[in-house]
């Protein structure tokens, strides 16, 4: 059992919408109208979108046969200290840059080691940019975007003992990455 009653909630969800900037070849969130408040009584409507979609939480199934289903996390499991690593400076001057190693003990000499059981937050700045297509997501079907370096991640993982990772752009993974190694 955990006292939630002195933590800080930030939402840093963003809105589902139409336009939202999917990844190429997944198709945007669909938003039909099933009722209204006039003449229904009340406002309704069927949404349909791949579950990849916008802000959200990826179960170890996703990339890993036979790991754990979204039904099999316990909620409460959750709810975890974040940590956040800010190389958005870093994210300004190369939409290829990854978290490294280097960043993770600049940031722990700093701000003391990362606690077991923590999430860590990657801020690289690209949450400036989810309206802009082109530089959120990349031009020409060539994905640019920061990500985690797998050094960093493995680290985080295996050294630090973190439970999740979490990013602003598409993917914990960089954009130019070919076997997305770090999910």
């Amino acid at each position: 059992d955990m006292d939630i009653g002195n933590l800080r909630v930030v939402d840093l969800t963003q809105p589902l919408h139409p336009d939202i900037i999917m990844w190429p070849g997944a198709p945007g969130p669909v938003f039909e109208t099933v009722g209204e408040v006039d003449p229904d009584g009340f406002f309704n409507r069927r949404v349909t979108f791949v579950e990849h979609s916008g802000t959200h939480f990826d179960a170890p199934a996703h990339m890993v046969q036979g790991a754990a289903k979204l039904h099999q996390i316990d909620p409460g499991t959750l709810i975890r200290p974040v940590v956040v690593i800010d190389i958005s400076a870093a994210g300004a001057a190369d939409p290829d840059c990854v978290l490294t190693l280097d960043q993770v003990a600049a940031f722990e000499a700093a701000n003391g080691r990362i606690a077991a059981g923590s999430v860590v937050f990657l801020r690289t700045g690209w949450e400036s940019f989810n309206t802009d297509p082109e530089r959120y997501a990349g031009r020409d079907g060539a994905l640019r975007f920061p990500g985690y370096g797998p050094d960093a991640a493995r680290f985080l993982v295996e050294e630090r003992s973190v439970v999740g990772l979490g990013i602003d752009t598409m993917s914990i993974d960089p954009g130019i990455s070919a076997d997305l190694v770090v999910h």
